[in-house]
């Protein structure tokens, strides 16, 4: 793993925040004027006027572009037109509850996924490796919003034992975390089975077999550990996507995380809140893509990035 490839790396990361704030800048100004949508015909229009100049949205729009990539420079995400807080700290205040709920989530994916897929490609063609197949099609294949109100219906409705929205202890992460990590679950999965077959189908795992090596150790000391690189980049990308893979989710279960904050803030057109998290989304997701890329190259010393080609 050499300087310029690791240089190229953060070169396209910069580049890809840069233009990951511009778009959204554009877009949320192209949308329409946040101080009519906001108040639409309640007042008149001096009204309007000191409320565009108050946020600076009497401003061209290139100039509002670069004011704001010189606050992000001097760490300052603006202002929340809603309640006037900082919106970098309303962020982080909600940031805790996302990644519980995301942490939780992942956990529940990894050890109920890739066990099943491994499982099902140890046991290629038979009844097991078409059950797990199915459920793990099925769990990503049903949208979030259907198998929350299904969960809510059951656990929480019909039998009563779990609360259905808010937080207040664990059994309130139950319903949420089941609903968004069932479907990562399914696509770990898929995947592990995918690399495991890949995997014993190599030569090298021919050899290790010829050589007098248990099934066990072969499975275990040579499969697995080649048929995780792949799930190190599939991993890598649903931690970078917690965010916003959170935010169906948490508006089901009134799951006050990050995810929640941003629709409320499109909503109410709360520039500023909007602008901070799809900036940290984006953020985290380059983070994760580059954490990916250093473990693969880690894991696979045959990779361009390790070997300096």
């Amino acid at each position: 793993m050499n300087g310029a490839w690791m240089a190229a790396k953060l070169l396209r990361a910069a580049a890809t925040l840069l233009l990951a704030v511009t778009v959204v800048f554009i877009v949320l100004r192209l949308a329409g004027d946040p101080a009519e949508i906001l108040f639409g015909d309640n007042v008149g229009e001096e009204s309007l006027i000191r409320y565009r100049a108050l946020w600076g949205l009497d401003q061209p729009l290139g100039v509002q572009y670069l004011l704001y990539l010189r606050s992000l420079l001097l760490g300052d995400f603006g202002l929340s037109s809603q309640s006037g807080a900082s919106a970098w700290q309303l962020m982080m205040g909600r940031l805790p509850y996302t990644l519980q709920l995301g942490g939780v989530s992942l956990l529940l994916a990894v050890l109920i996924g890739i066990p099943a897929g491994v499982a099902a490609a140890l046991a290629r063609g038979s009844l097991t490796d078409r059950v797990v197949m199915l459920a793990a099609v099925s769990s990503f294949c049903i949208p979030n919003f259907v198998l929350g109100v299904v969960l809510i219906l059951v656990f929480a409705e019909q039998f009563g034992w779990l609360p259905s929205h808010g937080t207040g202890g664990i059994w309130h992460l139950v319903l949420p975390a089941l609903t968004l990590g069932t479907g990562w679950a399914g696509v770990l999965a898929r995947f592990a089975r995918s690399a495991m077959l890949e995997v014993l189908g190599q030569p090298y795992i021919r050899g290790a077999r010829a050589s007098g090596l248990t099934e066990g150790r072969v499975r275990w000391r040579h499969a697995l550990p080649n048929a995780a690189i792949p799930l190190v980049t599939i991993l890598g990308f649903m931690v970078g996507g917690l965010v916003a893979g959170a935010i169906v989710t948490e508006s089901i279960f009134a799951w006050p995380g990050v995810g929640r904050l941003l629709v409320d803030s499109v909503k109410l057109r709360d520039l500023a809140v909007v602008q901070a998290i799809v900036l940290m989304v984006a953020a985290t997701m380059v983070a994760a893509n580059l954490v990916v890329d250093v473990l693969s190259a880690w894991l696979n010393p045959r990779l361009p990035a390790a070997t300096g080609a």
